[in-house]
């Protein structure tokens, strides 16, 4: 007659008569690549680098197309969005017109501890 046995249980019968030490189960340590990607980056420190890289996509989509072909975000530092412009007319108008519209959807689409200012050079 065979009997069936738990598997776990012929396991530590097999490593008792063997004279093994008993192998410790380990608690499922198992994450989500959702829950674990945003931890790993942030440990890392490249957070930030993330933000950068989706604001630079977005650029354009924020600004229009006519601004996004004559400035482009170069880096994101402690909240800082700088953007590099192409001509000192663009810089005035950005600078003193449309800097807080733009950062007012920045930091919709971003959130206010992401960016929290801009900072336009000519270049």
């Amino acid at each position: 007659m065979i009997l069936s046995m738990d598997p776990s249980l012929r396991a530590a019968v097999i490593i008792e008569w063997r004279g093994l030490a008993e192998r410790k189960t380990r608690a499922d340590r198992w994450q989500s690549p959702a829950e674990l990607v945003p931890k790993l980056m942030q440990r890392l420190g490249l957070r930030e680098q993330l933000h950068e890289t989706e604001m630079i996509e977005v650029w354009s989509k924020i600004v229009g197309e006519f601004i996004a072909a004559h400035s482009a975000p170069v880096a994101l530092h402690e909240g800082v969005l700088y953007i590099r412009v192409l001509q000192p007319a663009l810089h005035y108008e950005l600078e003193q017109i449309s800097k807080p519209e733009i950062l007012r959807k920045l930091k919709k689409r971003f959130g206010g501890k992401t960016i929290r200012d801009i900072r336009f050079r000519v270049g």
